[in-house]
């Protein structure tokens, strides 16, 4: 949830409670924009979960590209926040995800999960059974994209891709024109999801290891 540039409350996109009950996963770009320029600040946003309203702590936002980069890149569009105070005891994070055995250029069947609801949809949350047609190769961050056909529109950004075991194993960032008006192609129209991997998976791993 973010407050907006005229200070109304709005459903800013979907995040994930993680491998901690004080830890985010979410699309960098809710924070910068593709030069990396600061958009909007942490602290006009708070997670919403299970009934509760948890505020971030804006010194820990880590994102994906490095410090060296220029430019986000689609594998880089993720970010790691911590939560000023931890959900409670009932409100269980996501495992750390591990992707290791999903193999590059395969395709597979997934459920697409939007928390936060989008604009293909007048639900306030989805459910979807949908398929990734493709896996890419990994980037320099050994992070993979995944192309999957599953509906989505503005606001769906950060909906979790969930196997069919059950596993968050992608974090949906974008789309072509959305997905719900025309098929799949790997050319011209898809969505573009990351694969909890590589160097994303790595800040996770430390993230929730580190002592506060």
């Amino acid at each position: 949830m973010c407050y907006s540039d005229y200070g109304t409350l709005e459903r800013g996109a979907a995040a994930w409670l993680i491998g901690s009950r004080d830890l985010v996963v979410l699309n960098a770009h809710n924070f910068v924009d593709r030069k990396l320029v600061p958009t909007h600040p942490v602290t006009d946003c708070f997670f919403r979960i299970g009934g509760g309203d948890y505020y971030f702590d804006a010194d820990s936002l880590r994102i994906g590209a490095s410090v060296e980069s220029k430019a986000l890149h689609i594998t880089d569009d993720w970010a790691l926040l911590r939560l000023i105070e931890p959900t409670p005891d009932n409100i269980k994070p996501q495992p750390i995800p591990v992707a290791s055995d999903i193999l590059t250029g395969a395709g597979m069947k997934v459920t697409m999960v939007s928390p936060a609801g989008h604009s293909n949809t007048r639900l306030p949350a989805t459910v979807e059974s949908c398929v990734i047609h493709r896996i890419d190769e990994p980037t320099e961050g050994h992070v993979r994209r995944a192309r999957h056909d599953c509906n989505d529109g503005y606001g769906g950004s950060g909906s979790g891709l969930f196997s069919e075991d059950g596993r968050l194993i992608a974090l949906h960032s974008a789309s072509l024109d959305m997905n719900w008006t025309r098929p799949f192609d790997i050319e011209t129209h898809y969505g573009s999801a990351i694969l909890f991997e590589g160097d994303l998976a790595k800040a996770i791993r430390e993230t929730v290891q580190k002592r506060r």
